[in-house]
Protein backbone atom coordinates (compact mmCIF):
# COMPACT_ATOMS: atom_id res chain seq x y z
CA UNK A 1 0.00 0.00 0.00
CA UNK A 2 1.51 3.39 -1.52
CA UNK A 3 1.39 5.50 1.64
CA UNK A 4 2.84 8.87 0.22
CA UNK A 5 -1.26 9.88 -0.94
CA UNK A 6 -4.79 9.14 -0.36
CA UNK A 7 -7.45 8.20 -2.70
CA UNK A 8 -11.24 9.71 -2.75
CA UNK A 9 -13.66 8.26 -5.07
CA UNK A 10 -16.73 10.23 -5.60
CA UNK A 11 -19.04 9.49 -8.33
CA UNK A 12 -17.11 6.17 -9.19
CA UNK A 13 -13.54 8.52 -10.25
CA UNK A 14 -11.16 7.84 -8.33
CA UNK A 15 -8.98 11.19 -7.03
CA UNK A 16 -5.41 11.66 -5.54
CA UNK A 17 -4.07 13.76 -3.08
CA UNK A 18 -0.49 13.73 -1.51
CA UNK A 19 0.50 13.01 2.43
CA UNK A 20 2.50 15.16 3.84
CA UNK A 21 4.64 14.24 6.64
CA UNK A 22 6.10 16.51 9.52
CA UNK A 23 9.22 16.47 10.93
CA UNK A 24 7.69 14.17 14.21
CA UNK A 25 6.13 11.93 11.67
CA UNK A 26 2.57 13.20 12.20
CA UNK A 27 0.49 13.00 8.77
CA UNK A 28 -1.90 14.94 6.92
CA UNK A 29 -3.89 15.02 3.15
CA UNK A 30 -2.98 17.77 1.30
CA UNK A 31 -6.34 18.72 0.07
CA UNK A 32 -5.40 21.95 -1.37
CA UNK A 33 -6.95 20.82 -5.11
CA UNK A 34 -9.97 19.22 -3.89
CA UNK A 35 -12.74 21.63 -4.95
CA UNK A 36 -11.06 22.40 -8.17
CA UNK A 37 -11.05 18.50 -9.16
CA UNK A 38 -13.64 17.53 -7.00
CA UNK A 39 -16.43 20.03 -6.31
CA UNK A 40 -16.31 19.09 -2.87
CA UNK A 41 -15.01 20.88 0.21
CA UNK A 42 -14.63 19.20 3.65
CA UNK A 43 -16.51 19.74 6.82
CA UNK A 44 -14.65 19.48 10.34
CA UNK A 45 -16.62 21.56 12.99
CA UNK A 46 -14.17 24.09 15.08
CA UNK A 47 -11.15 22.64 12.43
CA UNK A 48 -10.41 19.49 15.06
CA UNK A 49 -9.12 17.72 12.34
CA UNK A 50 -7.42 20.08 10.15
CA UNK A 51 -3.85 21.48 9.74
CA UNK A 52 -4.01 25.19 8.11
CA UNK A 53 -0.61 25.82 7.87
CA UNK A 54 3.15 24.54 7.90
CA UNK A 55 5.16 25.69 11.35
CA UNK A 56 8.59 25.14 12.44
CA UNK A 57 7.70 26.86 16.12
CA UNK A 58 6.24 24.82 18.56
CA UNK A 59 5.20 21.31 18.48
CA UNK A 60 2.86 18.89 20.88
CA UNK A 61 1.73 16.14 20.86
CA UNK A 62 -0.99 14.89 22.82
CA UNK A 63 -1.05 11.91 23.44
CA UNK A 64 2.60 11.63 24.70
CA UNK A 65 2.17 14.86 27.31
CA UNK A 66 5.11 16.63 24.29
CA UNK A 67 5.22 20.20 24.64
CA UNK A 68 8.67 21.50 22.81
CA UNK A 69 9.93 24.91 21.86
CA UNK A 70 11.80 25.36 18.21
CA UNK A 71 12.88 21.40 19.06
CA UNK A 72 13.83 22.22 22.68
CA UNK A 73 11.42 20.27 25.41
CA UNK A 74 9.74 22.60 27.91
CA UNK A 75 11.16 20.57 30.52
CA UNK A 76 14.40 21.80 29.49
CA UNK A 77 13.30 25.44 29.40
CA UNK A 78 10.71 26.53 31.99
CA UNK A 79 12.80 26.94 35.12
CA UNK A 80 16.00 27.02 32.94
CA UNK A 81 15.78 30.34 31.24
CA UNK A 82 14.01 33.53 31.20
CA UNK A 83 11.30 34.87 29.51
CA UNK A 84 13.11 37.13 27.76
CA UNK A 85 15.59 34.53 26.13
CA UNK A 86 12.30 32.22 25.21
CA UNK A 87 10.89 34.97 23.62
CA UNK A 88 14.22 35.28 21.61
CA UNK A 89 13.73 31.34 20.73
CA UNK A 90 10.46 31.58 19.57
CA UNK A 91 10.99 34.83 17.33
CA UNK A 92 14.42 33.98 16.21
CA UNK A 93 14.80 30.78 16.14
CA UNK A 94 17.94 29.59 18.66
CA UNK A 95 18.52 31.30 22.14
CA UNK A 96 20.57 34.59 22.02
CA UNK A 97 23.96 34.64 22.68
CA UNK A 98 26.17 36.91 25.00
CA UNK A 99 25.96 40.25 22.56
CA UNK A 100 22.82 39.31 21.08
CA UNK A 101 21.12 38.64 24.28
CA UNK A 102 22.42 42.12 25.44
CA UNK A 103 21.48 43.93 22.56
CA UNK A 104 17.90 42.49 22.61
CA UNK A 105 17.90 43.13 26.48
CA UNK A 106 18.72 46.90 25.35
CA UNK A 107 16.05 47.33 23.44
CA UNK A 108 13.49 45.90 25.65
CA UNK A 109 14.47 49.08 28.29
CA UNK A 110 14.62 51.15 25.26
CA UNK A 111 11.11 50.76 24.26
CA UNK A 112 9.70 50.27 27.41
CA UNK A 113 8.32 53.58 27.30
CA UNK A 114 4.96 54.25 25.93
CA UNK A 115 4.31 57.74 24.25
CA UNK A 116 3.26 60.07 26.68
CA UNK A 117 0.16 61.40 25.03
CA UNK A 118 -1.34 57.87 25.10
CA UNK A 119 -1.16 58.13 28.52
CA UNK A 120 -4.26 60.49 28.36
CA UNK A 121 -6.16 57.45 26.71
CA UNK A 122 -6.50 55.69 29.81
CA UNK A 123 -9.00 58.81 31.09
CA UNK A 124 -11.06 57.73 28.63
CA UNK A 125 -11.54 54.53 30.44
CA UNK A 126 -14.17 53.91 33.95
CA UNK A 127 -12.60 53.13 36.39
CA UNK A 128 -13.43 49.22 37.48
CA UNK A 129 -12.60 48.74 33.59
CA UNK A 130 -11.75 44.85 32.97
CA UNK A 131 -7.89 45.22 32.34
CA UNK A 132 -8.01 42.99 29.17
CA UNK A 133 -10.39 45.32 27.72
CA UNK A 134 -7.77 48.25 28.29
CA UNK A 135 -5.19 46.40 26.96
CA UNK A 136 -7.20 45.35 23.79
CA UNK A 137 -7.68 48.54 22.63
CA UNK A 138 -4.21 50.16 23.85
CA UNK A 139 -2.64 47.92 21.70
CA UNK A 140 -4.87 48.77 19.07
CA UNK A 141 -3.83 52.16 19.38
CA UNK A 142 -0.14 51.77 19.38
CA UNK A 143 -0.77 51.85 15.08
CA UNK A 144 -1.57 55.39 15.12
CA UNK A 145 1.47 56.33 17.25
CA UNK A 146 3.87 53.52 15.71
CA UNK A 147 2.88 53.40 12.47
CA UNK A 148 4.76 51.16 9.25
CA UNK A 149 3.76 47.83 10.85
CA UNK A 150 2.10 46.29 8.18
CA UNK A 151 3.37 43.29 6.75
CA UNK A 152 4.90 44.55 3.62
CA UNK A 153 6.75 47.57 5.61
CA UNK A 154 7.90 44.65 8.47
CA UNK A 155 9.81 42.77 6.49
CA UNK A 156 13.02 45.24 7.02
CA UNK A 157 12.10 45.90 10.75
CA UNK A 158 10.31 43.07 12.04
CA UNK A 159 12.68 42.53 15.26
CA UNK A 160 12.41 46.04 16.40
CA UNK A 161 8.51 46.26 16.22
CA UNK A 162 8.31 42.63 18.25
CA UNK A 163 10.92 43.91 20.78
CA UNK A 164 9.04 47.33 21.01
CA UNK A 165 5.98 45.39 21.48
CA UNK A 166 6.99 42.66 23.71
CA UNK A 167 8.89 45.45 26.24
CA UNK A 168 5.28 48.20 26.08
CA UNK A 169 2.69 45.36 26.78
CA UNK A 170 4.04 45.32 29.86
CA UNK A 171 3.99 48.24 30.89
CA UNK A 172 0.22 49.18 29.34
CA UNK A 173 -0.92 46.04 30.47
CA UNK A 174 0.74 47.40 34.47
CA UNK A 175 -1.17 51.05 33.26
CA UNK A 176 -4.41 48.74 32.69
CA UNK A 177 -4.32 47.42 36.14
CA UNK A 178 -3.24 50.51 38.23
CA UNK A 179 -5.83 52.56 36.32
CA UNK A 180 -8.69 49.72 36.95
CA UNK A 181 -7.82 50.58 40.59
CA UNK A 182 -7.50 53.89 40.44
CA UNK A 183 -3.38 54.63 41.79
CA UNK A 184 -1.15 56.50 39.84
CA UNK A 185 1.12 54.85 37.02
CA UNK A 186 4.61 53.74 37.95
CA UNK A 187 7.18 53.70 35.03
CA UNK A 188 9.27 51.14 33.93
CA UNK A 189 12.82 51.29 35.65
CA UNK A 190 15.99 51.04 33.33
CA UNK A 191 18.08 48.76 36.27
CA UNK A 192 15.26 46.26 36.51
CA UNK A 193 14.72 43.08 34.48
CA UNK A 194 12.26 42.44 32.42
CA UNK A 195 9.76 40.37 35.10
CA UNK A 196 11.08 42.81 38.01
CA UNK A 197 10.37 45.73 36.50
CA UNK A 198 6.52 44.45 35.69
CA UNK A 199 6.17 43.41 39.01
CA UNK A 200 7.59 47.08 40.21
CA UNK A 201 4.78 48.88 37.63
CA UNK A 202 1.88 46.23 39.13
CA UNK A 203 2.41 47.02 42.98
CA UNK A 204 4.98 50.05 43.51
CA UNK A 205 3.12 53.02 44.85
CA UNK A 206 4.28 56.32 46.40
CA UNK A 207 2.90 55.49 49.92
CA UNK A 208 4.73 51.60 49.93
CA UNK A 209 7.19 50.83 47.83
CA UNK A 210 7.62 47.70 46.74
CA UNK A 211 10.41 45.45 47.63
CA UNK A 212 12.00 42.72 44.81
CA UNK A 213 11.77 39.29 46.04
CA UNK A 214 14.04 37.48 43.67
CA UNK A 215 12.19 34.20 44.41
CA UNK A 216 9.00 35.75 43.09
CA UNK A 217 10.56 37.18 39.65
CA UNK A 218 11.67 33.55 39.37
CA UNK A 219 8.13 32.60 39.37
CA UNK A 220 7.07 34.64 37.60
CA UNK A 221 9.09 34.37 34.79
CA UNK A 222 8.25 30.17 34.63
CA UNK A 223 4.61 31.34 34.66
CA UNK A 224 5.25 33.60 31.12
CA UNK A 225 8.07 31.19 29.80
CA UNK A 226 5.05 27.95 30.30
CA UNK A 227 2.34 30.01 28.02
CA UNK A 228 4.80 31.79 25.55
CA UNK A 229 3.48 29.50 22.41
CA UNK A 230 1.32 26.61 22.26
CA UNK A 231 0.69 26.01 18.84
CA UNK A 232 -2.63 26.64 16.72
CA UNK A 233 -4.73 27.26 19.60
CA UNK A 234 -7.82 29.81 19.23
CA UNK A 235 -6.12 33.24 19.83
CA UNK A 236 -2.90 32.02 17.69
CA UNK A 237 -5.09 31.15 14.41
CA UNK A 238 -7.08 34.49 15.20
CA UNK A 239 -3.74 36.01 15.03
CA UNK A 240 -2.43 33.81 11.29
CA UNK A 241 -5.94 34.54 9.98
CA UNK A 242 -6.29 38.17 10.49
CA UNK A 243 -2.59 38.59 9.91
CA UNK A 244 -3.54 36.90 6.52
CA UNK A 245 -5.05 39.66 5.02
CA UNK A 246 -2.08 42.09 5.80
CA UNK A 247 -3.47 43.79 8.92
CA UNK A 248 -0.73 45.79 10.71
CA UNK A 249 0.68 44.22 13.90
CA UNK A 250 -0.80 46.09 16.89
CA UNK A 251 -3.94 45.81 15.35
CA UNK A 252 -3.44 41.93 14.49
CA UNK A 253 -2.18 41.24 18.33
CA UNK A 254 -5.15 43.02 19.74
CA UNK A 255 -7.37 40.18 17.85
CA UNK A 256 -5.45 37.72 19.12
CA UNK A 257 -6.11 39.48 22.91
CA UNK A 258 -9.77 39.61 22.42
CA UNK A 259 -9.82 35.75 21.27
CA UNK A 260 -7.60 34.92 24.66
CA UNK A 261 -9.77 36.83 27.17
CA UNK A 262 -13.24 34.10 26.62
CA UNK A 263 -13.42 31.94 29.77
CA UNK A 264 -12.82 28.61 27.60
CA UNK A 265 -9.47 30.03 26.29
CA UNK A 266 -7.60 32.03 28.51
CA UNK A 267 -10.01 33.05 31.23
CA UNK A 268 -9.79 29.94 31.82
CA UNK A 269 -7.68 30.06 35.50
CA UNK A 270 -9.96 33.24 36.17
CA UNK A 271 -12.78 30.40 36.47
CA UNK A 272 -10.74 27.86 38.27
CA UNK A 273 -11.13 30.35 41.09
CA UNK A 274 -14.61 31.63 40.73
CA UNK A 275 -15.30 27.90 41.28
CA UNK A 276 -13.47 27.82 44.45
CA UNK A 277 -15.32 30.60 45.30
CA UNK A 278 -18.36 28.89 44.79
CA UNK A 279 -17.12 25.95 47.19
CA UNK A 280 -16.01 27.81 49.70
CA UNK A 281 -19.83 29.91 49.89
CA UNK A 282 -21.69 26.33 49.61
CA UNK A 283 -19.92 25.30 52.38
CA UNK A 284 -19.26 21.48 50.37
CA UNK A 285 -17.08 19.03 51.07
CA UNK A 286 -14.90 18.12 48.62
CA UNK A 287 -16.26 14.78 48.16
CA UNK A 288 -19.05 15.87 47.76
CA UNK A 289 -17.65 18.16 44.70
CA UNK A 290 -16.15 15.22 43.39
CA UNK A 291 -19.65 13.02 43.09
CA UNK A 292 -20.97 16.07 41.35
CA UNK A 293 -18.52 16.49 38.95
CA UNK A 294 -18.27 12.56 37.99
CA UNK A 295 -22.44 12.40 37.97
CA UNK A 296 -23.32 13.03 34.51
CA UNK A 297 -26.94 14.45 35.04
CA UNK A 298 -25.55 17.30 37.51
CA UNK A 299 -24.58 20.17 34.92
CA UNK A 300 -21.02 20.99 37.74
CA UNK A 301 -18.05 20.25 36.04
CA UNK A 302 -14.31 20.59 37.55
CA UNK A 303 -12.52 23.75 36.17
CA UNK A 304 -9.03 23.29 35.50
CA UNK A 305 -8.88 19.77 34.67
CA UNK A 306 -8.15 17.90 31.83
CA UNK A 307 -7.25 19.76 28.49
CA UNK A 308 -8.34 19.42 24.67
CA UNK A 309 -5.32 18.71 23.27
CA UNK A 310 -3.47 16.64 26.46
CA UNK A 311 -4.75 13.24 26.57
CA UNK A 312 -2.10 12.62 29.79
CA UNK A 313 -0.77 14.70 32.04
CA UNK A 314 -0.50 18.48 30.35
CA UNK A 315 3.63 18.19 30.92
CA UNK A 316 3.16 22.03 31.71
CA UNK A 317 0.94 20.96 35.08
CA UNK A 318 3.83 19.35 35.77
CA UNK A 319 6.07 21.88 35.97
CA UNK A 320 4.02 24.63 37.02
CA UNK A 321 2.56 22.04 40.34
CA UNK A 322 6.03 22.28 41.77
CA UNK A 323 6.60 25.50 41.76
CA UNK A 324 3.19 26.41 43.14
CA UNK A 325 3.82 24.22 45.97
CA UNK A 326 7.63 25.46 46.38
CA UNK A 327 5.94 28.82 46.10
CA UNK A 328 3.33 28.40 48.36
CA UNK A 329 5.37 27.20 51.07
CA UNK A 330 7.99 30.00 50.83
CA UNK A 331 5.10 32.53 51.19
CA UNK A 332 3.11 31.09 54.08
CA UNK A 333 -0.11 32.15 52.31
CA UNK A 334 -3.25 31.99 54.18
CA UNK A 335 -5.95 31.32 51.84
CA UNK A 336 -9.38 29.61 52.57
CA UNK A 337 -9.95 29.78 48.48
CA UNK A 338 -6.09 28.19 47.78
CA UNK A 339 -6.33 25.22 50.75
CA UNK A 340 -9.36 24.49 48.58
CA UNK A 341 -7.47 24.08 45.85
CA UNK A 342 -4.93 21.81 47.08
CA UNK A 343 -7.80 19.12 48.89
CA UNK A 344 -9.44 19.40 45.82
CA UNK A 345 -6.16 18.24 43.65
CA UNK A 346 -5.04 15.88 46.21
CA UNK A 347 -8.23 13.80 46.00
CA UNK A 348 -9.03 14.37 42.32
CA UNK A 349 -5.57 12.62 41.84
CA UNK A 350 -6.00 9.97 43.95
CA UNK A 351 -9.60 9.43 42.56
CA UNK A 352 -9.52 6.24 39.78
CA UNK A 353 -12.45 8.14 38.00
CA UNK A 354 -10.57 11.37 37.44
CA UNK A 355 -7.16 9.39 36.78
CA UNK A 356 -8.73 6.69 34.04
CA UNK A 357 -10.32 9.52 32.46
CA UNK A 358 -7.05 11.42 32.27
CA UNK A 359 -8.75 14.91 34.03
CA UNK A 360 -5.67 15.60 35.88
CA UNK A 361 -4.99 19.45 36.80
CA UNK A 362 -4.09 21.55 34.19
CA UNK A 363 -1.98 24.30 33.91
CA UNK A 364 -4.69 26.81 34.15
CA UNK A 365 -5.51 24.90 37.41
CA UNK A 366 -2.13 25.80 39.15
CA UNK A 367 -1.84 29.21 37.23
CA UNK A 368 -4.49 31.10 38.89
CA UNK A 369 -3.68 29.65 42.22
CA UNK A 370 0.42 30.76 42.06
CA UNK A 371 -1.21 34.17 40.79
CA UNK A 372 -3.43 34.52 43.58
CA UNK A 373 -0.64 33.63 45.88
CA UNK A 374 1.53 36.63 44.19
CA UNK A 375 -0.72 39.26 44.49
CA UNK A 376 -2.06 39.30 40.99
CA UNK A 377 -6.00 40.12 41.01
CA UNK A 378 -8.33 38.01 39.45
CA UNK A 379 -9.19 40.20 36.60
CA UNK A 380 -5.26 40.46 35.64
CA UNK A 381 -5.24 36.95 35.14
CA UNK A 382 -5.86 36.67 31.83
CA UNK A 383 -3.56 39.76 31.03
CA UNK A 384 -0.63 37.60 32.57
CA UNK A 385 -1.81 35.30 30.22
CA UNK A 386 -1.99 37.58 27.10
CA UNK A 387 1.51 38.93 28.58
CA UNK A 388 3.33 35.64 28.27
CA UNK A 389 1.47 34.58 25.01
CA UNK A 390 2.60 37.46 22.89
CA UNK A 391 6.00 36.05 21.40
CA UNK A 392 4.53 32.78 20.51
CA UNK A 393 1.92 34.87 18.40
CA UNK A 394 4.40 37.59 17.00
CA UNK A 395 6.66 34.08 15.86
CA UNK A 396 3.61 32.85 14.18
CA UNK A 397 2.65 36.08 12.77
CA UNK A 398 6.26 36.54 11.60
CA UNK A 399 5.98 33.15 10.00
CA UNK A 400 3.28 33.40 8.14
CA UNK A 401 4.46 36.76 6.65
CA UNK A 402 7.31 34.59 5.29
CA UNK A 403 5.45 32.26 3.63
CA UNK A 404 5.54 32.44 0.15
CA UNK A 405 2.49 30.36 -0.12
CA UNK A 406 0.60 32.84 2.38
CA UNK A 407 -3.17 33.60 1.15
CA UNK A 408 -5.59 35.46 2.97
CA UNK A 409 -7.49 32.81 4.95
CA UNK A 410 -11.11 32.26 3.72
CA UNK A 411 -12.70 28.52 4.96
CA UNK A 412 -15.27 27.52 2.83
CA UNK A 413 -19.51 26.69 4.36
CA UNK A 414 -21.74 23.89 4.37
CA UNK A 415 -25.06 26.26 3.65
CA UNK A 416 -28.17 25.16 5.76
CA UNK A 417 -30.44 27.61 5.15
CA UNK A 418 -33.44 28.52 2.56
CA UNK A 419 -33.70 27.29 -1.02
CA UNK A 420 -33.92 29.40 -4.08
CA UNK A 421 -37.20 31.51 -3.20
CA UNK A 422 -38.19 35.13 -4.93
CA UNK A 423 -39.97 37.86 -3.08
CA UNK A 424 -43.28 37.42 -5.23
CA UNK A 425 -43.47 33.72 -3.23
CA UNK A 426 -43.45 35.30 0.26
CA UNK A 427 -47.06 35.70 2.03
CA UNK A 428 -48.38 39.17 1.75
Amino acid sequence: MNTDHADVIYQGKTHTFPVVTGTEGEKAIDISSLRRETGLVTYDNSYQNTAACHSAITYIDGERGILRYRGYPIEDIAGKTTFVDTAYLLLHGEFPGKEQRALFSRKLTEYSLVHEDMIHFFDGFPRGAHPMHILSTMINALATFYPNVDLLSLQEDIDSSATRLISMVRTLAAFAYKKSIGEPMVYPRHNLSYCANFLNMMFHSPVKPYEIDQDIVDVLNLLLVLHADHEQNCSTTTVRIIGSAQVNLYATISAGISALSGPLHGGANQEVMNMLRQIRDSNATIDAVLRRAKDKADPFRLMGFGHRIYKTYDPRARIIKEACDKALKKMRVSDPLLEIAIELEQKALADEYFVSKHLYPNVDFYSGIIYRALGIPENMFTVMFALGRLPGWIAHWNEMLRDKDRKIARPRQIYTGLPLRHCNESPR
